[in-house]
């Protein structure tokens, strides 16, 4: 498994709301001996009780068997007893490894079968829980610490820090998936697409870009919206109110637009003035020839990921702030690129590329301007509080960051 990491080193990941997890050090529930070892079956294991300690026995040539190194155990949970019985004939077993019987102390060896067991049952699993797995990992490392002190065996030792290694790698990229930072660098933010997703979302946008069959904004602001509505079927439900609120007054005119040109097919003898007045109730079904599953698709995602798309897209186009200074069309295609294609922190483009910033030519392509009326837009998205500060063209890029208020929709480059 390898694990993603953000712009300037940073680690992140695809989930919200988890905090940051404790790496495995040494002290209480450390991979290493002479302090306090805590497995999951300790009592008090939640808390920041000590609970009673019993030292392992010495043997000899065992590392940290004598002195005030020597490995220490939590006793057994009252009333736990020892693990299930096993069927005859059938030993435990942990990364291959087969745990005697009469390994001690005893809540080690419960420790590792119930751990062998857990990973077997995990590997079962119909999704992955990267969360689950990373905690799996930090109670081996534990584990394999202390049976390499009891024992004195060297690749115990190597396994348990390839097992804190793994328990690492695995939340940050369970990190990257979620969208969060590790480690403290930057506002723990809740995205509404996963990283994903945005993947799938600038292949929607540049699918747009290239493929609008008329240049001016507002047909390029509608042929978005109706892509993200029938990008798996070839035909997706729209109603008045929607068509209202993407073009305004130019709903009507852009509507027939696309129909005569053939790009958009109405339901027999309904009229762009008949789509106009649909409602909720009864919305109008369009058909996009190019996005039928029998035609050659410029895309693949499933049903969830395709409603996510399209709501996000609402949220950016229907933005109150946006509604609120009568942002035109290329000003919220402007909107849906800069989100689509930021960092984690809000700044636009990647940070590896011409030192980053967006390619100015191309983020006019898909918003339907010359390159030289982009600052134009940028400046009134600042205005709106979609962009933090003023922008920068110089270079023929555009630099910029997004407002906070707007690092939910941001698309996790």
């Amino acid at each position: 498994m390898s694990a993603g990491t953000g712009d300037g080193g940073e680690l992140f990941v695809d989930g919200i709301g988890r905090g940051r997890t404790d790496r495995v050090e040494t002290g209480r529930g450390a991979v290493s001996g002479g302090g306090t070892v805590l497995f999951s079956d300790a009592p008090g294991g939640g808390s920041g009780a000590s609970p009673s300690v019993v030292p392992a026995p010495a043997r000899p040539g065992a590392a940290g068997a004598t002195g005030t190194g020597a490995a220490s155990v939590p006793r057994p949970r009252p009333g736990g007893g020892p693990a299930r019985p096993r069927k005859a004939g059938r030993w435990a077993k942990i990364a291959q490894r087969i745990v005697p019987d009469d390994l001690q102390p005893d809540v080690l060896r419960v420790e590792l079968t119930e751990l062998g067991d857990a990973f077997r049952a995990y590997q079962r699993r119909p999704e992955p829980d990267l969360a689950a797995l990373a905690d799996l990992h930090d109670r081996k490392a534990r584990a394999f610490a202390l049976w390499a002190d009891v024992t004195g065996d060297a690749s115990l030792r190597e396994e348990a820090d390839r097992a804190a290694t793994a328990a690492r790698t695995t939340r940050e990229m369970d990190a990257n998936r979620r969208g969060i930072l590790l480690d403290g660098e930057g506002p723990v933010v809740e995205r509404l697409l996963t990283r994903g997703q945005g993947v799938h979302l600038r292949n929607v946008l540049e699918h747009v870009r290239v493929g609008s069959p008329l240049p001016r904004a507002e047909a390029r602001l509608a042929v978005l919206m109706i892509t993200m509505r029938a990008a798996r079927a070839g035909t997706g439900n729209v109603t008045g109110q929607d068509l209202g609120g993407w073009l305004q007054g130019d709903a009507e005119r852009v509507l027939q637009e696309l129909a005569d040109v053939g790009w958009l097919l109405l339901p027999e003898d309904v009229t762009a003035d008949d789509a106009l007045t649909s409602r909720p109730e009864e919305p109008t079904q369009v058909t996009v020839p190019t996005l039928i599953p029998t035609q050659p698709r410029p895309f693949f995602f499933g049903k969830v990921t395709r409603a996510r798309l399209s709501g996000w897209a609402q949220k950016v186009v229907g933005d109150r702030k946006l509604r609120k200074k009568k942002a035109g069309a290329a000003t919220r295609l402007l909107a849906v690129y800069t989100a689509a294609h930021c960092r984690p922190d809000g700044f636009l483009g990647d940070a590896g590329e011409d030192g980053g910033g967006l390619a100015l030519d191309t983020v006019a392509s898909f918003c339907g301007l010359r390159p030289e009326d982009v600052a134009e837009h940028a400046g009134l998205l600042v205005a709106a509080g979609w962009l933090a500060e003023e922008v920068d063209t110089a270079g023929e890029r555009l630099r910029g960051r997004l407002a906070e208020r707007v690092l939910p929709l941001s698309g996790l480059l």
